[in-house]
């Protein structure tokens, strides 16, 4: 932790604004302007007129609209070479089948399956036919040759030009650690990948009779690719894998195999599926979408450094009535507008605030301040604007990210990857002189949100952030929960971090971050939901919940806000990524014992994790 300064404030050299603000602030009554414009910034964005600012809807355009107007009004112009602030970027509004068939013969007897609960495309395959002999590849796993765990569906099977059939997720029986470790391959896209690149003309993935929502076909997920996936993929219903075992002459039932193929032995291979041969014709159809990014730039004013744009940035949208990401509203809130006040207008807001005090400085370096669409639909503008940015000149040197900034909770700061560049920690060190907050640092720079499209793209970047809370993705984000006051000392301190790195003869060097356990599969990996909210900024030994999910299972379970986990299913938890590791490791409707720490007494609970 970054602790306060000793210093006293009668011996403290204060700039003029701050001293300005803070006597203004004595005033009975007074409210700083700045604090007053910052609340008609959040006011106006988490407005019910702006219907959740979900990405190519009206009310998105609208954000859009008003960001734009208060950056004519600093004085911020459009970037070099455009004409406009906005930028536009092409996305997938939603996948859907138009008329999957799976067509087999077998022993001299021709089929088709075309029903959409016997076969289903997956949203991210490829629309088109192919032909081929079908082999079942178990779980259609294969771990990297540096793994601990010696895994390979595919070793001895010759799969090239044919039709996949494998199980998915992944063995269930294997003790905690290897199939935690699993886990974090089984995704369905990464299956996909990996029978792509085993030379298979398709796949077919069946839930197994062991796994979660057993024989029922994959719901087409939301998926924001534009495009396919190198290869053809359905989802099989167990009815109809079994079919396809019987006409091969398989003896043993699905559910024989899987069960063998849950202990892990590598051994348990798969094997061609003798005499049948299918053509799967999968006919997706993407809605596409236009969504808008909004640039404003503020040129160096004294000639300046040309080694790098210091940008700023804050995603503008949101989840709309709640069909546009990941909602979180309870059974009572369903299809209401989800406004995002601190989800992120409060970011926007202060990356407005910060741009208005700098358009009146002089400026060394030139600032660019990013407003992101899609960022709840998976980084989709910051991700399209970094794919064009080696056409910048200068490029962009350093990032400094917003997100959710307006549930300041006694001064508590949370300022994230600063492990990006070895500059950052005294940078934050300095500028927190004036204001004093408790800050947070955490290193780890592989965030879910639009700085990590910086960093991959190698720019040094910060994440400004004051904690997750119960109303994170549901409609009770609204204005009248935002610390108004919090963004404000929030914006000047980062005006003050980019003042000082407009002074600096050089800007902060890149800094590679190993990524580690906590990197997973993704959310189509796991099995098990647990319904807990973690408080991301906490400094304790443990998992801090900010919430717990209504109806989910921690609130059955009777865990709540301010718990602190402390071991979850006999793994003891010191960190986020301890958590994460123990929830790939839990079987689903399998009771879990849970220790927690509740306003210091010690605690077991037992939650029983429900598949997703």
């Amino acid at each position: 932790m970054i602790q306060r300064t000793g210093t006293s404030p009668a011996l403290r050299v204060l700039p003029a604004t701050v001293v300005a603000v803070a006597l203004v602030s004595l005033i009975p009554g007074t409210v700083p302007a700045s604090v007053e414009q910052i609340t008609t910034d959040v006011e106006t964005l988490a407005a019910d007129q702006m219907e959740g600012r979900l990405t190519g809807e009206k009310g998105a355009e609208a954000a859009v609209a008003y960001i734009e107007s208060q950056l004519e009004k600093m004085g911020a112009v459009p970037m070099p070479g455009e004409k406009e602030f906005r930028q536009a970027f092409e996305f997938t509004a939603g996948s859907k089948d138009v008329g999957t068939k799976l067509y087999f013969r077998a022993g001299g007897e021709d089929g088709v399956l075309e029903d959409r609960t016997d076969v289903q495309a997956l949203s991210f395959s490829d629309s088109r036919a192919v032909d081929g002999d079908v082999v079942f590849a178990g779980y259609g796993l294969k771990l990297p040759q540096d793994s601990e765990f010696p895994y390979d569906s595919y070793a001895g099977l010759d799969v090239e030009g044919k039709i996949v059939v494998v199980l998915r997720y992944f063995p269930g029986e294997v003790d905690r650690d290897t199939r935690a470790l699993l886990a974090r391959y089984s995704g369905l896209r990464y299956k996909a990948l990996l029978a792509r690149e085993a030379g298979a003309a398709a796949l077919l993935i069946v839930t197994g009779p062991n796994s979660p929502n057993a024989g029922e076909v994959i719901p087409m997920q939301f998926d924001t690719a534009l495009s396919g996936s190198g290869i053809v993929a359905a989802s099989l219903n167990l009815d109809s894998a079994e079919m396809l075992l019987k006409k091969a002459g398989v003896e043993e039932s699905l559910k024989d195999l899987q069960t063998k193929m849950d202990t892990g032995n590598p051994h348990v291979t798969g094997f061609p599926l003798e005499g049948v041969a299918a053509r799967l014709d999968v006919k997706v159809e993407r809605e596409r979408r236009t969504g808008l990014n909004v640039l404003g730039y503020l040129p160096a004013t004294d000639g300046g450094v040309n080694d790098g744009i210091i940008t700023l940035g804050a995603h503008y949208d949101h989840l709309g009535h709640g069909s546009g990401g990941n909602s979180l509203a309870g059974a009572d809130e369903k299809g209401q507008v989800h406004n995002g006040a601190d989800d992120n207008a409060s970011g926007v807001s202060a990356v407005l605030e910060v741009g208005r005090a700098l358009a009146k400085a002089e400026r060394r370096r030139p600032v660019l301040m990013g407003f992101w669409g899609g960022e709840e639909l998976g980084l989709l503008g910051s991700t399209d604007f970094v794919a064009g940015m080696e056409d910048l000149s200068p490029g962009v040197g350093a990032y400094l990210n917003f997100d959710m900034v307006g549930r300041l909770r006694e001064d508590k700061l949370t300022i994230q990857a600063v492990g990006s560049s070895d500059r950052w920690a005294s940078l934050i060190e300095q500028a927190n002189v004036v204001h004093g907050f408790d800050v947070y640092p955490q290193q780890d720079p592989y965030l879910p949100t639009d700085s990590q499209a910086f960093y991959l793209e190698g720019v040094p970047t910060l994440n400004f952030f004051t904690g997750s809370h119960e109303d994170y993705h549901r409609p009770s984000d609204d204005v009248e929960k935002v610390n108004m006051e919090g963004i404000d000392q929030i914006s000047r301190m980062a005006t003050l971090m980019v003042r000082k790195l407009m002074k600096d003869e050089s800007l902060p060097t890149y800094q590679q971050v190993e990524r580690g356990k906590e990197e997973g599969g993704g959310r189509d990996s796991m099995r098990a939901f647990t319904g807990t909210i973690p408080d991301y900024t906490a400094e304790v030994e443990g998992l801090l919940l900010s919430g717990v999910v209504g109806g989910g299972p921690a609130e059955e379970a009777g865990l709540q806000g301010g718990d602190v986990i402390v071991e979850f299913g006999g793994q003891a938890i010191t960190n986020i990524y301890d958590y994460t590791y123990a929830l790939d490791a839990v079987k689903v409707n399998e009771p879990v014992q849970v220790i927690l720490v509740r306003e210091g007494e010690r605690m077991e609970l037992t939650l029983t994790p429900r598949a997703r």
